[in-house]
């Protein structure tokens, strides 16, 4: 079949295997070892629009895989059925193109099989494919799970702000009190709800501050729309910007395909930026232009994005000293501090704790199916008189714990953790020996558990890496 000087090794086919191979669905090339054809079934004729009688003895290369998909040439040197011919190599190839007769091409899925005879090298049978089908439903499968992949973003944003709005349907706010601190900083939540004000939440770790942004979203005309938020502590830097102005497909490494940041998401609602003095300095002047101009680009991107969203910022950290430090920029300070509300701490309205108690235990009785009425005097009185270092997110731990292993329908506080902070045995200690028992008192409370939503370093304000180093150098060990 291939050598001018050597007998065709498909001569033993003829007439009946031609008919079998003119029979076959794939297209099937016979090349001699200069590349040269010499066999090609009716497949192949009808796939290229080439005829038998215009390839045979001719170089296949050169008429119908001369160029690459774009257009670019495509040497024969590096044609696999051309390398198959000098090494003898079997190959399988799904990312080529052939060209019709008429200059149109189409995807292939093509093999080159050496063929032997008497142990020489003689030639190559090529089989191949057309795949456009393949290859549109391919591309129709990647555009779908990118939509999908985006909704799927949305969807869980939305899906997190109706839990939140569904949450408390009885129409009150979440915030238990009636201390005039709480009455207080409830005024200020009606009074710049409704507006689109920038609002900074400020407060120690603990207290509550997304408890207010919510309330805040909540009562505003943007309610019907999703609050999403941000823990701007939860991010490394390189990932942060990502996070909050999305990227495109290629931005970095693992950008794998392009995603909406949370700007985008909360388009139209309100965005709550927390721990928002944790932003690095080139987040902190990219936030600042968002703010000012209401657009951005995404990470890797030239478009520009706009967006309206109502801001809503929190920090445990002074902002303003942060200022003074030269960490925080003074111009975004003063953007974001438009409408300051502090959260008071739990230690600043004990009065509350009755009230803050039973408002707890009604959810943790659904949560753990329990019937609590309420704390027996002698656990009330062990509660107020406690410092909450871990402020209203501690009681809410404490509550549920002494829940879990409560057998009877009063609560009974059977530990508390140890009430100074500062002070061991009415004696002043070294800052050191403060910071330890603060830090073990806050990690008693919480069960030990350092990281996540509930754990120490979130209420220390501490990466939790951070943590974990600080409780090495001081001695701290887990009994």
């Amino acid at each position: 079949m291939f050598s001018r000087t050597q007998p065709s090794p498909t001569a033993h086919f003829l007439p009946e295997n031609t008919l079998l191979l003119d029979a076959v669905g794939e297209g099937i090339y016979g090349f001699d070892l200069q590349g040269n054809a010499v066999f090609i079934n009716r497949a192949a004729e009808q796939m290229t629009g080439w005829r038998n009688a215009e390839l045979l003895g001719k170089n296949i290369h050169n008429c119908h895989h001369h160029s690459h998909a774009d257009g670019s040439p495509y040497p024969q040197e590096s044609c696999p059925i051309y390398q198959t011919l000098k090494d003898g190599i079997a190959r399988e190839v799904n990312h080529d193109v052939f060209w019709r007769k008429d200059g149109s091409c189409f995807p292939v899925f093509y093999s080159s099989t050496p063929v032997y005879q008497d142990k020489l090298l003689v030639g190559v049978i090529a089989i191949f494919r057309d795949i456009s089908m393949q290859k549109q439903t391919e591309h129709a499968l990647r555009q779908a799970l990118s939509q999908v992949q985006a909704l799927s973003e949305q969807l869980t944003q939305e899906n997190h702000y109706l839990q939140q709005a569904l949450a408390d349907t009885n129409g009150s706010t979440g915030i238990a009190g009636s201390s005039q601190v709480i009455q207080h900083m409830l005024q200020q939540i009606a009074l710049v709800a409704n507006t689109d004000s920038t609002v900074l939440i400020c407060g120690e770790n603990g207290t509550g501050k997304e408890l207010v942004a919510r309330n805040l979203h909540q009562q505003s005309r943007r309610r019907d729309k999703p609050m999403i938020s941000v823990n701007c502590a939860a991010f490394s830097p390189s990932l942060l910007e990502s996070e909050l102005f999305g990227h495109e497909k290629g931005a970095f490494t693992g950008a794998s395909s392009k995603r909406k940041g949370k700007f985008e998401l909360a388009h139209l609602g309100t965005l709550f930026l927390d721990e928002v003095a944790e932003l690095t300095p080139e987040a902190q002047s990219k936030l600042l232009r968002v703010i000012q101009e209401q657009e951005f680009q995404r990470l890797g991107g030239s478009e520009t994005i706009k967006v309206d969203i109502r801001l809503i910022a929190a920090s445990h950290h002074d902002l303003l000293k942060r200022v003074e430090q030269g960490l925080f920029r003074m111009d975004l300070y003063y953007r974001l501090n438009v409408f300051p509300i502090n959260v008071p701490a739990l230690r600043e309205r004990l009065d509350d704790i009755d009230e803050l108690a039973q408002h707890m235990l009604q959810s943790l009785n659904k949560k753990l199916a329990k019937k609590i009425q309420g704390i027996n005097a002698k656990g009330l009185n062990k509660l107020k008189a406690y410092h909450w270092p871990g402020n209203v997110r501690e009681l809410q731990n404490i509550l549920e714990r002494e829940a879990i292993l409560s057998q009877g329908n009063m609560l009974e506080i059977n530990a508390m953790p140890a009430n100074n902070a500062l002070l061991v045995e009415d004696s002043l200690v070294s800052l050191a020996t403060a910071q330890a028992n603060h830090i073990k008192h806050t990690l008693i409370a919480l069960n030990w558990k350092i990281s996540g939503p509930q754990g120490a370093a979130k209420i220390l304000g501490l990466p939790p890496s951070t943590l974990r180093s600080k409780m090495q150098k001081l001695g701290i060990l887990r009994p």
